[in-house]
């Protein structure tokens, strides 16, 4: 499994929204974590829709989390941002149902999102 810039960006994001507890620009944020303002932007406007974040208008306007850190999952970022988050991909494999190794895929995959579900952004700040 390979995880998007787009997902590594976002969820950094998350993360220091979290921290800062207070709205931030994604000019400030793009400074802050070295990220392209634009790129940042459209995986904003990803988080914005699927209401993770919320935005103030305004001189002091910027984004913030839109529920409590401790409500938000990193499986609830990586949904939103991420389009397959298969291991390995056996749809449309000749192999598919007979395949030795696809049950050791299913785990890890089962571990991956068991970990992204009970792991919030307030877990990652402490």
């Amino acid at each position: 499994m390979k995880i998007s810039k787009e997902t590594e960006y976002g969820l950094r994001a998350m993360v220091l929204l979290a921290k800062n507890k207070k709205v931030l620009s994604i000019r400030e944020i793009s400074n802050i974590q070295k990220m392209p303002y634009e790129f940042l932007a459209k995986i904003f406007t990803k988080l914005e829709k699927a209401k993770l974040v919320k935005v103030k208008r305004g001189g002091n306007g910027g984004y913030c989390l839109s529920k409590p850190a401790s409500k938000i999952t990193t499986a609830d970022v990586v949904a939103v941002l991420e389009e397959n988050l298969a291991v390995v991909h056996c749809a449309d494999c000749p192999m598919e149902g007979g395949c030795a190794s696809q049950n050791v895929w299913e785990e890890v995959k089962e571990s991956i999102n068991k970990t992204m579900n009970k792991t919030t952004l307030a877990d990652l700040i402490k």
